[in-house]
């Protein structure tokens, strides 16, 4: 399957991260930074440039490795100095193990079944399985022409997404994880809900 300009550079990707959250932008981040300990073990899932560790996590020492099916986004990892693995998250191979499992706005990748990838992220975490997902999409968009854009500039390599979560659907999905879920909350400004799963 084709994919999208975003998601084989880099630069574009960042670009099209900041135009869509704004002043939000390093919110998404550090919501997921304050949950990280110094030193702790993290492995981040549909990492793509990495910018998590590169800007966010690097400075408290913690054993990074981010997990991506496009190539370009690990090697860059890699020079930046942390650790990357091009991974097909599609497949049914247990993860790598780490005190964190962590994945930002990539749960909808999964669709129409995510629940097999949270699954396995709680198998391989020895603390907490992060998740931070959009509740609030251009893709989404009552506009169709936004609507179109957004899923077409949005394939990660796996065709062209149609559906995103919102808020209610997002909390209908991890009702079924609920005696795990100790914390769920809106960030960056209300664009994602974050949910945090102990292992």
């Amino acid at each position: 399957m084709r994919t999208s300009l975003i998601y084989r550079n880099a630069t574009v990707y960042e670009l099209l991260m900041r135009a869509l959250y704004g002043r939000y932008y390093s919110a998404r981040y550090r919501a997921v930074e304050e949950l990280v300990p110094e030193g702790a073990s993290v492995v981040d899932l549909c990492c793509g440039p990495a910018t998590l560790y590169t800007r966010y996590l690097r400075h408290k020492s913690v054993d990074y490795t981010g997990l991506d099916r496009n190539d370009g986004f690990v090697a860059k990892l890699g020079r930046a100095g942390g650790r990357g693995e091009v991974w097909n998250l599609h497949a049914d191979i247990p993860l790598p193990e780490a005190d964190y499992l962590v994945m930002q706005a990539s749960l909808y990748h999964f669709l129409p079944e995510p629940g097999p990838v949270i699954d396995r992220m709680l198998a391989a975490a020895r603390k907490q399985v992060i998740i931070a997902e959009p509740v609030r999409n251009v893709a989404s968009s009552q506009n169709r022409v936004l609507a179109a854009l957004g899923q077409r500039f949005t394939a990660a390599g796996d065709g062209v997404q149609a559906h995103r979560f919102t808020e209610e659907t997002l909390d209908d999905f991890f009702h079924a994880y609920a005696p795990r879920v100790v914390r769920q909350s809106l960030i960056a400004g209300g664009r994602e809900k974050l949910y945090v799963l102990s292992a």
